[in-house]
């Protein structure tokens, strides 16, 4: 039932005269018939005990959050949490407790937390100890708050999205008086660090339920809701993700599109994997639609959105970057949303081209090539979540991705995929900015088909380039 490590925990625990019972997720996640991932285990062990407990048994162990109660053990290479039953009193920080009280019965300390179906223990012969009912809301795939959910979620407001999470990861839906109580609470949320936030966001986006962890935060008006951020040593009010909400209510032409922007783009997070640039890249590629200057009308009066691609680039930037996105993450999605309607017909000539102007975003063949299967899969999933009369266009895309992966396969875009080094072409012409040059008049030429590519091929042009130098200079 429990890991080795985890029963060795318990039985150091228990064997001491302590109580020691696995907790939280990792019993819901046994309940579900799922693997956990992580055991965290609550004792009324206090936290001085549990690290002596560790070293007499020769068990590194780390102070994690002593004043509330947590300790860490690592046993043969696995790290497993061990709180003390406690009891916790919230401030002004929206997520910490601002006063913990250890307890001795286990049932005060899951009376704190935050769903039902993350307070329940088992102790270590199996025995399920569930005072809030829990497992019969594992049984309703249901998410509940324990006690009065208006004061969980002012207690720590993250619980708001953490509800979110949790109906994205699992697909559950929300008790009804739990989901009213979030939009009461939402001057709570902005007491949370964005980083908190974004890092909630993000774990919904590539849950397997995404899109319906996403219609929550919309209903609940998570999205509309303002955290903060600390920038150059002041607090800044940030916005969460309004530019998304606005989305709902915009229509788009019905000769190209069965959805309105907002239901069109949860398709197309649910159309790509799930991985977090391209789920990012899903819910942004849109977002410039239906704004002023981007929204207009055709002659038969059907809305437009042209330019939405360029305008959505500079939106998607703004959002990553307030919300502390990775800039690796940030100028990969930016790039994505910019580029997602612009592809060339599966014409050699044309997609060569196409390549090698997207080739200078970019720092070598493995960035492009990754980048290009991206932009690609975006344009599938985008073609297929409510577009009309497809096929045609999507046959284009597959055949283009064909091409794409053929081209990078024997045409260099790069100087660095050329066979000779910038030191061969310095030795003959003399270092200095035309070695570059020199560079990429080769890498033009091989792409172009005038020039093999081969060190035979390319040392012989320069051989050539450098004696018409010699010839001109005399």
């Amino acid at each position: 039932m429990f890991t080795p490590e985890v029963r060795k925990a318990l039985d150091i625990l228990i064997e001491a005269g302590y109580q020691a019972y696995v907790v939280g997720g990792a019993v819901r996640d046994y309940l579900l018939g799922r693997e956990p991932r992580e055991f965290d285990i609550a004792t009324d062990a206090c936290p001085e005990t549990t690290l002596r407990l560790a070293a007499d048994h020769g068990i590194k162990a780390f102070r994690k959050g002593v004043a509330f109660g947590v300790t860490s053990w690592l046993i043969d290479g696995r790290e497993i949490e061990i709180a003390t039953f406690r009891t916790e009193w919230y401030g002004d920080d929206a997520h910490r407790p601002a006063k913990v009280d250890f307890v001795w019965h286990l049932e005060d300390d899951l009376a704190r937390r935050d769903f039902t179906i993350n307070a329940i223990a088992m102790s270590r012969e199996g025995e399920i100890i569930d005072p809030f009912g829990g497992r019969e809301d594992l049984a309703r795939r249901l998410i509940r708050a324990v006690g009065d959910p208006e004061e969980r979620f002012a207690e720590d407001a993250l619980r708001a999205f953490r509800a979110a999470r949790f109906v994205a990861e699992y697909g559950f839906d929300v008790d009804t008086a739990t989901r009213e109580a979030i939009p009461r609470v939402l001057w709570r949320i902005q007491g949370l660090s964005v980083e908190r936030v974004r890092a909630e966001i993000e774990r919904i986006l590539v849950a397997p339920f995404a899109t319906k962890g996403l219609r929550f935060m919309e209903a609940t008006r998570l999205l509309t809701s303002l955290c903060h951020g600390r920038y150059d040593g002041h607090e800044e009010v940030v916005p969460v993700l309004p530019e998304l909400a606005r989305l709902k209510g915009v229509h788009q032409n019905p000769r190209w599109h069965r959805y309105t922007v907002w239901e069109h783009t949860l398709r197309v997070v649910e159309g790509v994997p799930p991985e977090i640039v391209l789920r990012w890249a899903a819910l942004l590629h849109d977002i410039a639609k239906g704004l002023p200057g981007v929204r207009g009308a055709n002659r038969e009066g059907q809305p437009t959105d042209h330019g939405h691609a360029l305008v959505g680039a500079r939106i998607a930037r703004a959002i990553l970057s307030r919300l502390r996105v990775p800039p690796v993450h940030t100028e990969r999605v930016t790039w994505l949303v910019r580029n997602h309607m612009d592809f060339p017909p599966p014409v050699e000539k044309r997609v060569v081209r196409w390549l090698r102007r997207l080739a200078g975003s970019f720092a070598n063949r493995e960035q492009l090539q990754e980048g290009v299967q991206q932009l690609l899969t975006l344009r599938e999933a985008d073609l297929l979540a409510g577009k009309v009369d497809i096929e045609a266009v999507l046959e284009q895309n597959r055949a283009l991705r064909r091409m794409v992966e053929a081209i990078l396969g024997r045409i260099p875009f790069f100087p660095a995929d050329l066979p000779i080094s910038g030191g061969e072409v310095a030795a003959l012409t003399g270092p200095g900015p035309q070695v570059k040059e020199v560079l990429d008049d080769l890498l033009l030429r091989v792409q172009a088909g005038k020039l093999e590519n081969t060190a035979a091929a390319l040392r012989a042009a320069l051989e050539k380039k450098r004696l018409r130098s010699q010839l001109e200079y005399r």
